[in-house]
């Protein structure tokens, strides 16, 4: 009988590991997916986070009340350890409801649907009145000058380009508007801002959103707004007629001292290694107007489930795994920064970061910020996913809580659903709860809970002497 080179059984055997390995990952990512679907948590806690809670912005009532439900819930599923970590927190509120309209001379006059932006100071106790300006961007500013801006309020008329794709890059465009406007007008004079809400949507609901003033002194402080995309398209199209017209509008938001809030933190223990640590997480805190069911309740509820679905699917990790909701993402980024902070107090290894904050639409796959031989690795699992229609693994970007871990050796990810309606609901009055699909919802915690399975079981052992983390 003719021998079988050493090599060729060494083959042949490597071989038949990766085939047993590789059909032991599919049983378990379907046992992950089934266990989701017939019987997932996510959307009951969902409807109570909206419903019954409602919008959570940093430092209110809600917030809180949303961290004391999130924590209980996490301590119902039998986890290794349950706890909260303080974070101070901004504390902005936007007081009664905006109003505003358009008057032109010898009209009568038309109202306009309007909503303060974060961290906006109010307008005088009787109101602002004054002549507009449209401009493009901020870039335009300089082509106007003082002499056409000053004592105006300047309407930012950029829309989100409609020709992307993805969604998040058309956001990216043109939210500079929205979150600077303000202290480059008042550079030239301004005495208010309205700025175009962020969507695609042609519609009467106007879309919040952060904003700063920098370094701008409080005497040079002006009001910012948003106005809906019908609105925007309206003023616009009046001050083609008579660029004389005046623009009205009260808000009666007011800026706090900071107050105390917390991330909520849950996890399970490493059976083999438990100082390396996996973070799954989205943001607690949401705008005041809609419920935040997407933005980002769909995130918070989608990152618990992975716990409970490993519990459920009886997979014990090897890994500590952790899911993290991240308090004051919208206004501050408080939570994120926080948690990176402490973890590195503490000297703790995180490997692998993932974050949903994208929407509970139906996934489409990931983005990952990870080395070459890093995202080589991912990549290679992609066939696991490929049965469940996920497709999508492509390097930049993974979320703005994650993004503090950031060093040289840990993968950041981002849970990537189809996003082309989420700028409908973003930071608007129809971010609601009824507009979250289940078993899209679903879908998204399953995937989520997969690829963590995966980065829990083989890890980045293999590529930690890669030439590129050594430089």
């Amino acid at each position: 009988m003719k021998k079988i080179p050493f090599f060729l059984i060494l083959l042949l055997a490597l071989n038949a590991g990766a085939q047993s390995n590789s059909e032991a990952d599919s049983l378990n990512i379907r046992k992950l997916y089934d266990v989701a679907l017939l019987q997932g948590q996510g959307y009951a806690w969902l409807d109570h986070l909206s419903n019954k809670i409602g919008g959570r912005l940093s430092g209110s009532v809600n917030a809180q009340r949303a961290v004391d439900y999130t924590k209980a819930e996490l301590e119902k599923l039998g986890l290794d350890r349950v706890w909260l970590q303080p974070v101070m927190v901004p504390k902005w509120t936007r007081g009664n409801p905006e109003y505003a309209y358009i008057q032109s001379p010898g009209s009568p006059s038309n109202t306009v649907n309007i909503l303060a932006l974060g961290g906006s100071v109010a307008t005088p106790d009787t109101g602002l009145r004054a002549k507009v300006i449209e401009v493009q961007g901020i870039e335009d500013l300089a082509r106007y000058g003082k002499e056409q801006i000053e004592g105006k309020i300047v309407f930012y008329n950029r829309p989100m380009r409609t020709d992307l794709i993805h969604t998040f890059e058309a956001y990216g465009g043109c939210v500079d508007q929205r979150y600077s406007g303000a202290a480059e007008a008042a550079k030239y004079g301004a005495v208010g801002v309205i700025v175009r809400s962020l969507s695609h949507k042609i519609d009467d609901y106007p879309h919040t959103g952060s904003m700063s003033y920098g370094d701008l002194p409080n005497s040079k402080r002006i009001p910012a707004a948003a106005i809906s995309t019908k609105d925007a398209e309206y003023l616009s199209s009046m001050l083609k007629l008579n660029k004389d017209l005046d623009f009205y509008y009260k808000m009666n938001c007011r800026n706090f001292e900071d107050v105390e809030s917390y991330n909520v933190i849950g996890e399970i223990k490493g059976s083999e290694r438990p100082d390396e640590y996996i973070v799954v997480g989205g943001h607690l805190d949401s705008w005041d107007v809609g419920d935040g069911a997407h933005d980002d309740g769909a995130g918070v509820v989608q990152s618990m489930e992975v716990l409970r679905l490993f519990k459920e699917a009886g997979v014990r990790p090897k890994r500590t795994i952790r899911v993290v909701l991240f308090m004051n993402e919208e206004n501050g980024l408080r939570g994120g920064n926080k948690y990176a902070e402490v973890a590195k107090q503490n000297a703790e290894n995180h490997i692998f970061a993932l974050e949903s904050d994208s929407g509970g639409f139906t996934p489409r796959g990931f983005s990952f910020d990870a080395r070459d031989s890093q995202f080589e690795k991912i990549e290679s699992w992609k066939p696991l996913f490929e049965p469940y229609l996920i497709h999508y693994f492509a390097r930049g970007g993974s979320g703005a809580d994650i993004g503090p871990l950031r060093n040289e050796s840990t993968v950041l990810a981002g849970l990537r659903p189809d996003s082309q309606r989420y700028f409908d609901h973003h930071h608007a009055a129809t971010d609601t709860f009824e507009s979250v699909n289940k078993r899209e919802l679903e879908l998204g915690a399953a995937t989520m809970a997969s690829l963590v399975y995966l980065v829990d079981k083989y890890g980045f052992d293999d590529i930690k002497n890669d030439p590129e983390i050594l430089k």
